[in-house]
């Protein structure tokens, strides 16, 4: 075990765990690559170890994002923080993460603090040191690419933003000095680089015509297989831009270990189905045959699952074995399409030769398309409706319903408002993308809308408008602003013959990607920080004004401690409520447990025979039970519903994913040091203050990123407690064969919940802490950040800076031109 294992287990609050990390050799290389399985070993009590996992996921996202950084080269003999080490702890906090353990006492940036820079010039007799920086710094001018045009609407943002980039990348190369204030501004140009990615899952029924829709989306029928019933995308699918001029297709697998775990699984539900005497159900998610056949044809039947893992299964496919990514390559969709089929359809017509098919294996396909310009920022992601009895797969299912900015809803028209399946796939799915995800748009779309008049078409929409209005789960989660019904025909557009935009809307379909497409806020938030950045260089450049800048300092220290106090007086009366209103669910859920339990140990509509297989299946996935067909029944879920609902309404106006409406409130988003009353009062060191006007816009538009990506976890996290607690018997229950089997199994998880009752209590106290936990991250990150742009704006030593005028009077004009003058900057 190395220090950072056991930093980080001491920073998250965990160290009573250090121990069992150290037993197991946990160091900072492994950690990253822990399961749950070996994480539920590791940390054998449910509070911590959900605690465990939340903060284990965004440390990976961190790890994913974070860059190195080059180290600073200290000559004053300090110990200084590395240039790295500062980039870390400052990435660390502003992403929620608290400063690093260890952080040096010179770091310290409040009011008194002793100076970060260190002093690396010798300056000749009689020669002021700041004439001397001056000197020097008139040696390098970073030259302007072009004259810029800059009159309103003359160039396009992507041209902008090429402009902005092109002359930060000068800047910074032009930032070669040894002092801190260099580091600290080579690192905020750097961070300076953000990429947001919209996901649009899609939705629906075998033969609603999904695959049909993203072909037509994109302008190219041959891409994704459609046209049979029969058969359906097993996996899912993702639709992305590609810079080159070939089609593309990625193909992720699962492990070779979690295939051999998930053929032991297949094997022993079918021999569950011959032995036991309650055998029966057509329900059976795992559907065993389906899949082993695929594979191995009829071969699975006589060998052991060992065998089965031979590797001449596999020849087609190494990077199977060597868990890599398979690409395949075509210039046409066409052909791509004929060469990647195999890893997507779990069903084919009979007509199709394929010895093997390779979809049981996989985990994810990319499909990468040139010429799609508005697909840049955009990812079309084709996903089953229920998840997957696979748990890497059911886990990257997870992630991305929780990432998806819009969800599309494909369904046919002649049953849109009465299709059960649809609305059942879209309440089941609702908490994920709602409380527990970040979707902020749904759209049902009802397709095969040839040849209908717009008077029924009209008919259709109210229809479905009003059957979602209608349904309480999905509406405890979405406004009716959020829903909107589209009607479309994919064969009739991809005709291209007298297409009717009011009767065939997939062009407000294409202009809604459009827009999501947009890079205005990207460009908007780069062009603000760089002119926030310029003008601190072009401030640190100016002359000594010693007293304002003092005079300066005092306030916006001043400023800063008051608005902390606003902020965290807002968010701790929020957390009371929440307390609250999980008390009221904890008592509910103690009293009506019993009667929930019922419901699901016992269905009224299911004989004894149909469901002994349902309740094994269930077990055997931690209580989630997934059909071929119908909706997923989660345990969890419906004994964590009362504690959930408790909170839906007031979570939803908390953390809207809206992230405009502002978190908590609006609390985040009031924050502000009074900047522009100072620049009226002390015009000295308006450049200064510039800088922190944009690095507070910068800093709460990301801050408010970390809490949406925050609140999914702390959401979640009372289904998850209660999962943990329910592990233990599930386990239990899986267990049992023969006669009887089913009695068993409902009287063991019957016994054990009646002996957890102290688990609803424990998912609102893991709740509680997230949120103060992400209260103490929020306020961390506005003081650390701004205390930090206060020091270097304000009290740095001298250090040698380029002029950097030319480029500040070119980057104010593309942010006047897109942001209007009359914006006020916090």
């Amino acid at each position: 075990m190395d220090d950072f294992v056991r930093n980080k287990l001491t920073e998250w609050k965990l160290s009573d765990w250090i121990e069992a990390f150290e037993a197991q050799e946990i160091d900072e290389e492994s950690l990253y690559h822990l399961d749950d399985q070996e994480i539920d070993q590791l940390i054998t009590k449910a509070g911590p170890r959900v605690k465990f996992k939340d903060k284990l996921k965004l440390l990976k996202e961190e790890k994913n994002t974070t860059q190195p950084q080059k180290e600073a080269v200290n000559t004053s003999g300090q110990d200084l923080p590395s240039i790295s080490e500062r980039a870390f702890q400052s990435q660390m906090s502003s992403d929620g993460y608290g400063a690093a353990v260890g952080t040096s006492n010179s770091y310290n940036l409040g009011r008194g603090s002793s100076s970060v820079l260190a002093d690396n010039q010798l300056d000749p007799p009689g020669k002021r040191k700041s004439d001397h920086l001056q000197s020097e710094s008139r040696k390098w001018q970073p030259p302007l690419k072009k004259q810029y045009n800059c009159a309103a609407g003359s160039q396009s943002e992507t041209e902008i933003l090429s402009d902005v980039k092109n002359i930060m990348r000068c800047v910074s190369e032009g930032l070669h000095g040894r002092d801190k204030l260099s580091a600290f501004l080579k690192d905020k140009i750097k961070n300076l680089e953000t990429e947001k990615r919209h996901l649009v899952g899609v939705f629906g029924k075998t033969g609603a015509g999904k695959s049909s829709l993203i072909n037509a989306i994109i302008n190219n029928e041959g891409l994704l297989p459609s046209g049979s019933v029969s058969a359906c995308t097993s996996v899912m699918i993702k639709v992305e831009a590609t810079n080159g001029s070939k089609y593309e297709a990625h193909i992720e697998f699962i492990t070779k270990e979690d295939w051999e775990d998930e053929v032991q699984s297949l094997k022993q539900a079918l021999e569950d189905n011959d032995d036991d005497d309650d055998d029966g159900g057509d329900d059976d998610s795992l559907d065993p045959d389906g899949k082993l056949s695929a594979l191995y044809g009829e071969e699975w039947k006589e060998r052991s699952t060992h065998s089965l893992m031979d590797n001449k299964y596999f020849i087609d496919i190494p990077e199977f074995r060597t868990s890599k990514i398979k690409i395949l390559k075509s210039d046409t969709a066409e052909r791509l399409s004929e060469k990647f089929v195999k890893y997507t359809r779990s069903e084919s017509n009979e007509t199709e030769e394929v010895k093997r098919w390779y979809w049981p294996l996989v985990k994810c396909v990319t499909v990468k398309v040139p010429d799609s310009d508005f697909l840049d920022h955009v990812t079309l992601v084709d996903l089953p409706g229920n998840g997957d009895t696979n748990r890497s797969r059911d886990q990257m299912w997870k992630e991305f319903i929780a990432s998806c900015s819009t969800v599309w809803i494909v369904t046919e028209m002649n049953r849109a408002a009465s299709e059960r399946e649809a609305w059942e796939i879209l309440e089941d799915a609702s908490s994920l993308l709602g409380n527990g995800g970040e979707c902020q748009q749904i759209h049902f779309i009802c397709t095969k809308s040839d040849h209908e008049k717009p008077d029924d078409l009209n008919k259709v929409k109210n229809a479905v408008m009003k059957e979602f209005k209608k349904r309480k789960t999905i509406t405890n989660h979405f406004s009716e602003d959020c829903f909107q019904v589209f009607t479309v025909s994919s064969t009739e557009f991809l005709k291209g013959e007298n297409v009717n935009p009011d009767v065939n809307e997939i062009l407000k379909l294409k202009e809604i990607l459009k827009n999501l497409n947009d890079a205005h806020s990207e460009t908007s938030n780069y062009v603000s920080g760089a002119y926030g950045i310029l003008s601190l260089i072009q401030g640190a450049r100016s002359g000594e004004v010693v007293e304002q800048k003092n005079d300066v300092c005092a306030v916006l220290e001043q400023n800063l401690s008051i608005q902390l106090n606003r902020v965290k007086k807002a968010i701790e009366d929020i957390i009371k409520v929440f307390e609250q209103c999980l008390r009221e669910g904890v008592e509910k859920s103690k009293k009506s447990c019993e009667k929930k339990l019922k419901s699901f140990l016992h269905p009224s509509k299911k004989t004894n025979r149909a469901f002994h297989m349902t309740l094994k299946s269930a077990v055997r996935n931690d209580g989630i039970q997934k059909p071929k067909k119908g909706k997923p029944k989660n345990l969890n879920m419906i004994l964590a519903s009362y504690l959930t609902e408790s909170i839906d309404e007031k979570f939803r106006d908390t953390f809207p994913n809206n992230i405009k409406c502002g978190h908590f409130n609006g609390a985040i988003d009031a924050f502000s040091l009074s900047t522009d009353s100072l620049i009226e009062k002390y015009k000295d060191v308006e450049l200064q203050l510039t800088f922190l006007q944009t690095e507070g816009k910068k800093m709460k538009t990301k801050l408010n990123k970390t809490i949406l990506t925050r609140k999914k976890l702390i959401y979640n996290s009372l289904t998850e407690t209660i999962k943990d607690n329910m592990k233990e018997c599930y386990k239990e229950a899986a267990a049992f064969t023969g006669k009887g089997t089913l009695k068993n199994m409902r009287d063991t998880i019957e016994r054990h919940v009646h002996s957890k009752m102290d688990m609803f209590e424990e998912a609102k106290y893991v709740m509680l802490e997230q949120l103060n936990d992400l209260k103490e991250t929020v306020l961390r990150t506005l003081e650390k950040t701004m205390k930090e742009s206060i020091e270097h704006s304000l009290k740095p030593e001298a250090c040698s800076l380029p002029d950097v005028s030319e480029h500040l009077e070119v980057v104010k004009k593309h942010d006047d031109e897109l942001n209007g003058t009359q914006d006020e900057k916090k």
